[in-house]
């Protein structure tokens, strides 16, 4: 069983209850969840949110939406993580956060092909990134998580849910997924209302329902439109991109 858990909580420290603005008559928790709902290879979907009453809301979108969900730890998203999958027997993970507007089903596929063909514990597309920031994928297996959730005692790791795995390469077999043209200074993810206001720029131009649009499109239209991506491209890059390289 290869499941996408999507990790999401009301609370934001930069943008609170981002995961509920309007983008195209749509919350961005929807967008996400369709966006993956085009992977060929994933089985199931779940939502991971928190045992916070702050996340009840989410909890009643996702029932009125027919989403299966897991409650558990706010602060330690290592064990919600493997809680979760161990909730719907999934066997690979997909690890999806729900500030990311434009994740790629087709890049996500590719990376579920490159741990499942050569039998790693984790695969990824972000050490080093390759791809615009927002776009990032982490795919791993149960035993792998298990290990991890077992192991790891730094707050950081289980924060970040896949940092153990990263800071011990010598345990875990693992493999970067690269583009073959280095996209990494584009930023697609919502942090801030700049964020936000290029993703629902981009959303105008791109977005039909019961359609998807995937990294080319977004390109071309930034080829066209190239002030779209100016928007936000002052806003600070994730430190998760240093603190990826495993130091």
């Amino acid at each position: 069983m290869i499941s996408a858990i999507i990790q999401a909580r009301v609370s934001s420290t930069r943008l609170p209850n981002k995961i509920f603005s309007d983008i195209e008559g749509k919350p961005l928790i929807y967008h996400i969840f369709n966006r993956i709902s085009y992977s060929k290879k994933i089985d199931n979907i779940l939502l991971a949110t928190t045992n916070n009453p702050a996340d009840d809301k989410l909890t009643e979108w996702a029932k009125s939406n027919n989403i299966p969900y897991f409650r558990g730890s706010e602060e330690d998203v290592l064990s919600r993580y493997y809680n979760a999958s161990k909730s719907i027997s999934a066997d690979i993970i997909a690890r999806i956060t729900a500030d990311d507007p434009f994740k790629d089903p087709i890049i996500l596929d590719k990376v579920i092909d490159l741990l499942v063909e050569k039998k790693l514990d984790f695969a990824y597309n972000n050490k080093p990134p390759t791809f615009p920031e927002g776009l990032d994928i982490e795919v791993f297996t149960f035993k792998a998580l298990e290990k991890a959730n077992i192991e790891s005692k730094d707050d950081f790791e289980r924060e970040h849910v896949t940092q153990y795995f990263y800071r011990h390469s010598e345990i875990f077999n693992q493999e970067n997924y690269l583009n073959k043209t280095d996209l990494s200074k584009l930023r697609w993810t919502i942090d801030t209302e700049k964020d936000l206001e290029m993703t629902r720029m981009i959303y105008k131009e791109l977005y039909k329902p019961n359609e998807i649009f995937l990294l080319e499109d977004i390109l071309n239209i930034l080829k066209e439109k190239p002030y779209l991506a100016m928007i936000n491209s002052n806003v600070k890059r994730s430190a998760m991109y240093t603190k990826n390289e495993g130091n």
